[in-house]
């Protein structure tokens, strides 16, 4: 599966951005979506997650700030993302877990767990 993810951006703290990842190849209503970040000198982090069954997850980071949503017919995954704040700055990237069951109910935040990722997204938050 090829991943395009887009959206991202230099915006101010408090302000709202939404990033979109458009799959291509595969079968996306098969997929479980993911977001993750990197922000300089750290990790990979989880963000949110989307399964099958649009059941959704988010990482403690960005709870209740942050939601993922899906089209299949479009093939697409969205991040909104509201109430920035500088610590939200990083490079957003989508992945795709492929082979899930419809009634999936587990949260996958490792990397390891994805087996395609897209080409990641700049967003950086002014303070």
């Amino acid at each position: 599966v090829q991943l395009q993810a887009s959206g991202g951006g230099l915006v101010q703290a408090g302000d709202s951005l939404r990033l979109a990842c458009v799959a291509s190849g595969g079968t996306f209503n098969r997929l479980i979506m993911a977001w993750f970040r990197q922000a300089p000198g750290k990790e990979r982090e989880f963000v949110a997650q989307i399964n099958r069954n649009e059941r959704s997850f988010s990482g403690d980071s960005v709870k209740g700030r942050a939601t993922i949503s899906r089209d299949n017919a479009k093939k697409t995954v969205w991040l909104q993302m509201n109430s920035l704040k500088p610590e939200d700055t990083a490079v957003y990237y989508c992945a795709a877990k492929k082979n899930s069951i419809l009634s999936e109910s587990r949260v996958f935040t490792l990397q390891s767990s994805y087996d395609d990722w897209g080409q990641g997204t700049q967003v950086t938050v002014s303070s």
